[in-house]
């Protein structure tokens, strides 16, 4: 009842659908953004991230309505070419190649945009124990990290209000958050650019592609595009960590700070989750990365479209609107 009545109160634009409080923490990640910090290169810009601007499209989704009755638009995919992230997160086009062989990516983008309405509800793309929340608005704002055993996490990020605590335990298509469009990059596109969901897919701790491409396989229960999750209860069976492994990623990280607070982690699974995240999102902190599972996990066809059958029916490609 609780999580009811907070889901349906008014999202309020500054503070949860932009991110933008705490006012003073904001502005410090922002300037991590534009001007890096140790062992993090700033952010790179160019002329070609205005592919990112969408006039034509973004207005009704940032007013909580659809562009397409029922459909989800895929604004971004995985790139298959990126620049090395040495030279920093680059938000340019100037090699990029998605999994259908076209260029609806930008250079340094490593997940799925889902352009929904803000206000939208945002389910779990399959069954899992919710295991950090967290917002940085320098790295997609408010975003909710969901364990799904075998290896395998998810990430949603661009989030406006969670409905669920860490330690949670979410069925496949079970609400636990409304989106926004929360996070620095909002902020420089509002209000062209389109509010959406930015999901990560994260196997054996790096990151993948959902989508089928080369000789991988799909990872949508639905083949090669996702849909809305059916109402099933799947027994969980969490993540093993190897602790010599995490404890060897942790000696990988440059950054004192960083590397002192993973150490300092009570428990094997928030060491490990912690340090997944922390590569993931700051890779430049770590000289090398390791798996820190207890062993290789294979792909599985697992995942579902993280959004409400009651609200969506399936998607279509922005370069195909």
């Amino acid at each position: 009842m609780k999580n009811e009545s907070i889901r349906h109160s008014k999202l309020h634009f500054w503070s949860e659908i932009l991110g933008m409080s705490p006012w003073k923490t904001r502005w410090q990640q922002t300037k991590i953004a534009l001007m890096g910090e140790e062992d993090v290169p700033k952010t790179k810009f160019g002329w070609s991230s205005l592919a990112q601007y969408h006039p034509r499209i973004s207005p009704k989704l940032w007013l909580g309505k659809p562009y397409r009755a029922r459909k989800v638009i895929i604004s971004n995919l995985v790139n298959h070419t990126p620049t090395p992230i040495e030279e920093g997160w680059s938000v340019k086009k100037t090699q990029v190649c998605d999994y259908r062989g076209k260029k609806l990516t930008y250079d340094s983008h490593n997940g799925t945009d889902f352009a929904i309405p803000v206000g939208s509800t945002v389910c779990a793309a399959a069954a899992g124990k919710v295991v950090e929340i967290r917002s940085e608005f320098n790295r997609g704002g408010l975003k909710v990290f969901i364990d799904h055993g075998m290896g395998l996490m998810t990430c949603y990020a661009h989030l406006a209000r969670p409905l669920v605590a860490v330690g949670d335990y979410l069925q496949a298509g079970q609400a636990f958050a409304l989106s926004g469009y929360s996070g620095l990059d909002a902020l420089i596109t509002l209000p062209f650019g389109i509010p959406h969901i930015h999901f990560n897919v994260w196997l054996n701790g790096a990151p993948t592609d959902p989508f089928p491409y080369g000789q991988k396989s799909s990872m949508w229960r639905n083949a090669a595009m996702p849909l809305p999750a059916k109402p099933e209860t799947i027994s969980i069976k969490l993540s093993a960590y190897s602790e010599a492994k995490v404890q060897q990623q942790i000696n990988y990280c440059r950054t004192a700070k960083v590397k002192a607070d993973l150490q300092n982690l009570e428990g094997l699974e928030k060491r490990a989750v912690h340090t997944i995240i922390q590569k993931n999102y700051y890779p430049t902190r770590f000289r090398e990365s390791c798996n820190v599972y207890d062993q290789t996990y294979p792909r599985r066809a697992v995942l579902n479209l993280p959004f409400s059958p009651e609200e969506f029916d399936d998607c279509i490609f922005l370069d195909e609107l």
